[in-house]
């Protein structure tokens, strides 16, 4: 805890053993970058050592477990989101809480394998609280509603990222085109639309319009537009 507010608290004094050629924020960028590059596996106090040029043992002058590690990573980046436009409409509003989030775990995809429950809570994630619940004051939810309304979205999309990543992941080692070349003509052997009528129609118009098994961005479109009318229509009274 004290590591992760360390620039609100007093300086800690300096105790003995070497002294560090580096900070904390140092630490915590390089462990971010390494996990944007080659994935949370690869994370480790040895590893985040080897980007920095110590050795591994000193690390723990900084952090004292790969775990406190972690809790700093996602805390930092947390602390990334830009404020949202107090001017945008209420729709704009909501919708910039879930695209954030959304945008966070694509261009972070460890985020993913990082438990999410019990996070200790730090000035990045508060911060990054603090102005959602700015994003939709006013729109006329008790306080409570406005944490359920931010949990609903943060849930939503970080479903859908999920996906997005999983995707990108699966297309990387082959292509759409090359799964359905290869598996094409059994599953149209096994799978008759005699037997599958509804499956048959719906999954020929989807495939052609998709191009691909499904569409993450369009669903995340899709969802959130109707969530977003859900949410306003209960303000509204509708």
């Amino acid at each position: 805890m004290s590591l992760l507010w360390r620039h609100e608290l007093p300086p800690r004094p300096v105790g003995r053993g070497p002294k560090q050629t580096v900070t904390v924020d140092a630490v915590v960028a390089a462990a971010v970058a390494l996990a944007d590059r080659e994935g949370y596996t690869k994370v480790s106090i040895r590893a985040v050592a080897a980007e920095l040029g110590l050795r591994p043992m000193s690390l723990y002058t900084y952090v004292p477990s790969r775990d406190a590690l972690t809790i700093l990573m996602v805390d930092a980046v947390a602390d990334e989101d830009p404020p949202i436009p107090g001017d945008l409409p209420p729709r704009e509003r909501l919708a910039a809480v879930a695209r954030q989030v959304h945008e966070e775990y694509v261009a972070h995809p460890w985020l993913l394998e990082v438990p999410p429950w019990r996070l200790v809570l730090g000035p990045g994630r508060m911060r990054r609280y603090e102005r959602q619940l700015a994003a939709i004051e006013g729109l006329g939810l008790p306080d409570v509603a406005m944490d359920r309304v931010i949990a609903v979205l943060t849930e939503f999309a970080t479903g859908n990222a999920r996906m997005v990543v999983a995707a990108a992941r699966e297309t990387g080692r082959m292509s759409d085109a090359e799964w359905w070349e290869l598996h094409g003509p059994l599953l149209a052997e096994v799978m008759p639309s005699s037997r599958f009528p509804l499956s048959s129609r719906v999954g020929a118009a989807v495939g052609e319009l998709y191009q691909a098994p499904a569409d993450p961005g369009g669903a995340f479109e899709y969802g959130l537009a109707r969530l977003l009318d859900g949410i306003l229509g209960t303000v509204s009274g509708e």
